[in-house]
């Protein structure tokens, strides 16, 4: 059966798309104190952190050690945070990138549940945020062989809630143009519905001859940062089961700047992250026409979601400008013109 008329589909965007039209958990009493005394035993200093659904809290503890803790009071963070502590759990130890450690309560569980409130704890990775950082060739290289790197650590996992609803997930995006009506008219209206048409009618039939696995499915300049120890990963709220690819989609498409090259100053994380995972025809072909349709799908998302929140635009929409731009860079290039240039990109070395 098409995914577009799959009735469990349609059920999924829906749920997805009322979890996000809900103001975030900031809003609710904060009992952040009272559960880190109750579930670790720890007392420290507090700071509520910009967060778009749960409540995220910087804690510094009087020894040193800096940490996050989650928290949410609705009843889809039972599934999304044992997602994200296991998926946390699941790579540590692993080789060629950094991610946060999940700290257990003081009765050895991952994550706590307390009277209509849940919750987990991890430490807090210290050093820049990729959209701080300088793009070189050689950092955006690192970069994609520490994603690749991720997605193996990811593979073997069978982690709870992977399907969960997510209007990030790629099963969503045909129904995404319902929001279209909150873009302002221009180039970047009319560059979304070529590329969600494009996606619905060339790339979304041929979904299945991708490599699917669990994946980070955000790897934004936000959530990708420049450490001692490597490149780092964090906030997994949005992974699931999707196709491998898609997590190079992904993060490629945050970085095409340059209207002067091809892929716009991806090729160098593209080359990376080929380097570690070598990319199928199928991949190849796709790649291009996945990066601009979930840049697509970014605008979308936000442009209604800042409609729904002004108050909170900015921060939702601290991504759009750079989707916005990146989609015009790229929607010169068709499908055979795509493939072409990530075939030549695969051999870029910094």
């Amino acid at each position: 059966m098409n995914a577009r008329n799959d009735p469990a589909t349609e059920t999924c965007f829906r749920a997805a798309a009322a979890a996000l039209a809900v103001r975030a958990d900031a809003s609710e009493a904060d009992r952040s104190a009272a559960l880190l005394q109750r579930y670790y035993g720890l007392n420290g200093s507090l700071a509520t952190l910009s967060s778009e659904v749960e409540r995220t809290v910087a804690v510094d503890l009087v020894d040193g050690r800096r940490l996050i803790l989650k928290t949410s009071t609705r009843p889809e963070a039972l599934d999304s945070f044992a997602f994200q502590a296991q998926a946390i759990a699941g790579v540590r130890g692993a080789a060629g990138f950094v991610a946060p450690d999940v700290l257990p309560t003081l009765s050895g569980d991952l994550m706590f549940v307390d009277e209509g409130i849940c919750g987990y704890l991890q430490t807090r990775l210290n050093g820049t945020a990729l959209h701080q950082a300088d793009p070189t060739p050689d950092l955006l290289f690192r970069t994609g062989t520490a994603l690749a790197r991720l997605d193996l650590a990811l593979a073997p996992l069978h982690l709870p809630a992977t399907d969960r609803p997510l209007l990030w997930h790629i099963g969503c995006w045909p129904r995404l143009m319902e929001f279209a009506g909150h873009l302002p008219p221009g180039p970047t209206a009319v560059h979304v519905s070529h590329s969600m048409r494009d996606y619905v009618e060339t790339i979304e039939p041929r979904l299945g001859h991708l490599c699917w696995q669990v994946t980070h499915n955000d790897p934004s300049p936000f959530n990708m940062m420049v450490t001692d120890q490597g490149l780092g990963f964090i906030d997994f709220g949005d992974g699931c089961h999707s196709p491998r690819i898609q997590d190079l989609a992904i993060a490629a498409g945050h970085v095409v700047t340059d209207p002067g090259l091809p892929l716009g100053g991806a090729d160098y994380l593209i080359a990376g992250y080929a380097s570690v995972i070598p990319l199928s025809g199928v991949e190849t072909s796709l790649l291009v026409g996945l990066m601009k349709a979930r840049q697509s799908a970014l605008i979308l998302i936000n442009h209604w979601r800042a409609h729904l929140f002004p108050a909170e635009a900015q921060y939702i929409k601290k991504n759009v400008a750079r989707a916005e731009r990146g989609l015009g860079i790229l929607t010169a290039l068709g499908q055979r013109s795509g493939a072409i240039a990530v075939e030549a990109a695969i051999s870029h070395r910094p």
